[in-house]
C-alpha cells in the first residue's frame, strides 16, 4: 500500500511510531484493491496528518503472483508465491499421519521451519525417530503422539481434529485409502454436508496461471450431486487464494451437449445449477473439450464465445481416470509441478503422493494453510 494525495507529518523523525486509522471509500473486488481515507497522529509534538491510502490486499497480491503476468521468479514461481503467502500467516497445528520416511518427515519439518505449521507427528515413535536419524534432523521440541501402525495413526490423527487439537491433516507414509477410510466414516470421521474431493494445483510453465484440476484422486465416477460439491470445493479454494471469480471449465470430449456422452449432459446441468444458485462464486461453462478450455485460439476457431473458454482456472473432469491422466501428463510431459489437497472435510487434508518432493509438499501445505485461514475469516 502507499499514500497518495497525502499531507505529511511535521516534526516526525525516522523511528517514531505513527498511529493511523482509515475509512474504506472504494473497493475493487476483482483486483482486491482497496482505497481508504486515512488520518493519524504521530508524537505529541507532531500535527495530525491526513491522506488517501491505496493498494492491493495480500489476497490480491497472491492472486497476481499466481498468474503469468507476475514477475518471473524462476522454477515454480507460483508455488513459491503460495509458500511465501502461507508463511505470513500464524502456523496451523497440523497432525502429520505416520511420517515414517525421510521425505514425508522432512517435508513436514520444512513447513514447520518456514512457519506454516506446528507439526504433531502421529505414529510409532521408534520409526519416526529412525526416519529423523536417517534424514539428519532433530525432533527436539516436536510433539509425537504414539500410534502402533499406520491405520491407528490415521484414526488417532482424526481424533485430534475432532477434539480441536489440529486444524490441518497431513498424509505421511501410508496409502491414501488408509487415511481417507477413517476420514469419511459417518460417525467418527470428518464429514460435513459437502462431499470430500481432491484438487490438484499445477504450476504449468506453458500456461498463463496456476491451473486446478478436480477430482483426480477421491471420487471415481461422481454423479451430478457429487460433481456439484466437487465444483464448489474447487471454487472455494481458488477464492481463498485470492481469485475472486474463478473460471471453471466442465470437461468432456466435445463442446456440445450429446445424449450419448453423459458428461456433456451433466456439464449443462451444472451450468444451470449455477444460474439457480446451487453453485456460487464462480463462472462455469461446459461441456468444453480440453483444447477449448485452455486455448483461446482453439475456442475461437470453433466459434465458442465464453468468458471461461481459453482462460480456465479450474478444469472439472468427468471422472477420476480422466483427471488423473491429465494431471500426470502435465507433470511428466509438460514439466508441471503438482500439489494437492482434499476439501469438503472439517479441515483441509494435505494428500500428497509418496513420489512428491519437498516443493510439492510445501505448496500443498501452503494451500491448506491459506484455505484454513480463509474459512475462519470473519463473516464466513
Amino acid at each position: 500500500m502507499k499514500f497518495i494525495e497525502n499531507r505529511p507529518f511535521d516534526d516526525i523523525a525516522v523511528g517514531d511510531t505513527v498511529d493511523l486509522h482509515g475509512r474504506v471509500v472504494s473497493k475493487d473486488a476483482a483486483r482486491k484493491f482497496v482505497t481508504l481515507d486515512c488520518g493519524g497522529a504521530g508524537p505529541a509534538t507532531a500535527r495530525t496528518a491526513a491522506g488517501r491510502l491505496s493498494g492491493t490486499s495480500p489476497a490480491g497480491q497472491l492472486a497476481t503472483a499466481l498468474r503469468g503476468d507476475a514477475p518471473s521468479g524462476g522454477q515454480a514461481a507460483r508455488f513459491q508465491a503460495l509458500i511465501a503467502a502461507a508463511a505470513g500467516l500464524p502456523p496451523a497445528r497440523t497432525a502429520v499421519v505416520h511420517p515414517c520416511d525421510t521425505l514425508s518427515l522432512t517435508g513436514a519439518l520444512e513447513a514447520a521451519g518456514r512457519g506454516m505449521i506446528l507439526p504433531v507427528l502421529v505414529g510409532p515413535r521408534a520409526k519416526i525417530e529412525a526416519a529423523a536419524q536417517e534424514a539428519g534432523v532433530n525432533l527436539d521440541g516436536i510433539e509425537v503422539v504414539e500410534a502402533p501402525h499406520s491405520h491407528a495413526a490415521a484414526e488417532r490423527a482424526i481424533e485430534l481434529v475432532r477434539e480441536g487439537k489440529a486444524e490441518v491433516l497431513m498424509k505421511g507414509k501410508l496409502h491414501t485409502d488408509e487415511l481417507m477410510a477413517p476420514a469419511v466414516d459417518p460417525d467418527r470421521g470428518l464429514r460435513t454436508e459437502r462431499r470430500m474431493s481432491h484438487v490438484f494445483a499445477l504450476d504449468v510453465p506453458s500456461y498463463s496461471k496456476l491451473l486446478f484440476i478436480t477430482d483426480a484422486a477421491i471420487n471415481i465416477f461422481p454423479d451430478l450431486e457429487t460433481k456439484r460439491d466437487i465444483v464448489q470445493n474447487a471454487i472455494d479454494l481458488a477464492q481463498a487464494l485470492g481469485i475472486a471469480l474463478p473460471k471453471v471449465a466442465l470437461l468432456s470430449a466435445v463442446e456440445t451437449v450429446y445424449p450419448k456422452i453423459p458428461s456433456t449432459i451433466e456439464a449443462a446441468a451444472l451450468c444451470k445449477m449455477l444460474d439457480r444458485g446451487q453453485i456460487t462464486g464462480g463462472l462455469l461453462d461446459g461441456p468444453l473439450a480440453i483444447d477449448n478450455a485452455i486455448s483461446r485460439e482453439a475456442a475461437e476457431a470453433k466459434g465458442i464465445c465464453s468468458e471461461v473458454a481459453g482462460d480456465a482456472d479450474i478444469l472439472m473432469v468427468p471422472d477420476l481416470e480422466a483427471g488423473n491422466m491429465i494431471a500426470k501428463q502435465l507433470v511428466y510431459l509438460a514439466s508441471a509441478q503438482a500439489a494437492g489437497i482434499v476439501l469438503g472435510a472439517r479441515v483441509p487434508i494435505i494428500l500428497t503422493s509418496r513420489a512428491d518432493g519437498v516443493l510439492a509438499r510445501l505448496a500443498s501445505t501452503a494451500m491448506a494453510r491459506i484455505h484454513a485461514a480463509h474459512r475462519r475469516a470473519p463473516g464466513r
